[in-house]
């Protein structure tokens, strides 16, 4: 019992029922697994979807700046694509220059969770993004822009978006303000949501109710749930494992001293004035044409907010791959967690997966440069990759912007700047901002609802 105005601090039963709707793939799920593959192709026939490249001068609302080169869009909002100098003071690469997209504005990632026959379902979207691989792909319940939700575009209201915002009707079971890519956004940060409610939700044709277990299903196929459900789902209270090698106290200490030890200075500077990179009337692009471009789109969506639209988006010029190394120690996972820095982070670090590049950038340096454990990640054998697909980053700023995801089992020794955790912790440290990187949350998502042996 507690007194009157108090509540516990915590609901001891909600890992419990976040773990039974992980269990549940099958029966007493509200739509069958095999199921979600024919309604995503329902929903892609029953809207018009067109993206085509287009040139800079094509687009409307947005233009480069006289003065910076910046190209930004004329309400001042959505986002800009600005220039960005890096200075670290460590490693192969203590300061390089690069064009980044600057959206200081904070967005909504957010999934409403409801019970079925007692099994918590999340409520997943249909949702169609300009940069995605066919295009449509699960979303959470609400995905959304300031500019969006606010209507800057003058377009219609988010669906569902009330379970979000204050005051809300529902129960919060996260709520974490989380960073994005580093490398492509400037300090971009959006809130990370998961409200359950017990009210009626009103059915709609482009969402569907899932467990957490269908989405760990969906997780092990290639470009099914996006980058913006897999974050909110990294980000959910699941309790992993109570041992580890190292105390909570021992991880955030190191993680503590990683922050400390990195000096991570970042100035924007203008577009125009970017070393090593090159403009013509259709890309933004490197000299030497690694890491990324910029290019300009036309689009069509008869379901979203406005139908039509054109807009700059990033296409990275590979595959990347992220990868977790796993190794049971003294009988328990970890993972080998790597304290990253990226230029575009709010603070110097953050921990990420022990692999987390584009291979094609660093193919021109000798094997002491390139990143640290690639080559055992590249030359795994089957029998080590506990888990392996290919998913998409943020399909609303990137095209086509593809990562083969893995965990790996190997028998190595955490060097400096690395440290073995348990996916328990990872969790622990997934619930406050500005801990875990979205890549490795991606993968923390699939440890905790996949069912993904360690």
């Amino acid at each position: 019992m507690t007194a009157a105005g108090l509540q516990l601090r915590e609901d001891s039963g909600l890992a419990a029922r976040l773990a039974r709707s992980a269990a549940v793939t099958g029966e007493g799920a509200c739509l069958r697994t095999e199921e979600v593959a024919g309604w995503l192709r329902a929903r892609v026939l029953a809207n018009r979807y067109r993206v085509g490249e287009i040139p800079f001068a094509a687009l409307e609302g947005w233009s480069f700046q006289r003065d910076s080169g910046d190209l930004s869009h004329r309400s001042g909002r959505f986002f800009r694509v600005a220039g960005l100098h890096v200075r670290t003071e460590q490693g192969h690469f203590p300061e390089w220059q690069q064009p980044i997209i600057d959206q200081p504005e904070i967005g909504i990632l957010g999934f409403l969770v409801k019970e079925f026959d007692g099994v918590p379902h999340f409520l997943t979207q249909a949702k169609m993004e300009p940069g995605n691989p066919h295009l449509v792909q699960l979303a959470p319940t609400v995905q959304a822009t300031r500019s969006n939700y606010t209507r800057v575009h003058q377009g219609a209201p988010v669906r569902f978006l009330e379970h979000f915002r204050q005051p809300r009707a529902g129960t919060v079971v996260t709520d974490v303000l989380q960073s994005e890519h580093g490398a492509w956004f400037l300090r971009k940060a959006n809130q990370n949501v998961i409200v359950e409610t017990t009210a009626e939700v009103p059915p709609h044709e482009d969402f569907r109710w899932l467990t957490l277990g269908q989405l760990g299903e969906l997780l092990r196929q290639d470009n099914v749930v996006n980058m913006d459900a897999r974050t909110v789902l990294g980000c959910a209270p699941v309790h992993s494992g109570s041992t580890a090698l190292h105390s909570d106290a021992q991880v955030r200490s190191w993680f503590g001293r990683e922050r400390s030890r990195h000096q991570v200075r970042t100035d924007l500077i203008p577009l125009a004035r970017v070393k090593g990179w090159r403009r013509d009337a259709h890309a933004i692009e490197h000299e030497h044409g690694r890491y990324f471009r910029v290019k300009a789109y036309a689009v069509e969506a008869s379901n979203r907010e406005v139908p039509a639209w054109t807009q700059p988006l990033l296409e990275p010029v590979g595959q990347g791959v992220v990868a977790f190394l796993t190794r049971r120690l003294s009988g328990v996972p970890h993972l080998l967690a790597r304290a990253r820095v990226e230029g575009g982070f709010a603070t110097t670090v953050e921990l990420g997966p022990t692999v987390q590049c584009i291979p094609a950038n660093y193919r021109h340096l000798p094997p002491g440069e390139r990143p640290a454990f690639l080559d055992i990640v590249q030359s795994a054998e089957p029998g080590q990759v506990r888990y392996a697909a290919v998913h998409s980053e943020e399909g609303g700023r990137f095209r086509h912007a593809e990562s083969r995801y893995l965990v790996i089992d190997a028998e190595v020794d955490a060097p400096p700047g690395f440290f073995w955790v348990t996916p328990g912790q990872l969790t622990a440290l997934a619930q406050h901002p500005h801990y875990v990187n979205v890549s490795a949350r991606t993968l923390l998502a699939v440890v905790n609802s996949a069912g993904v042996r360690l």
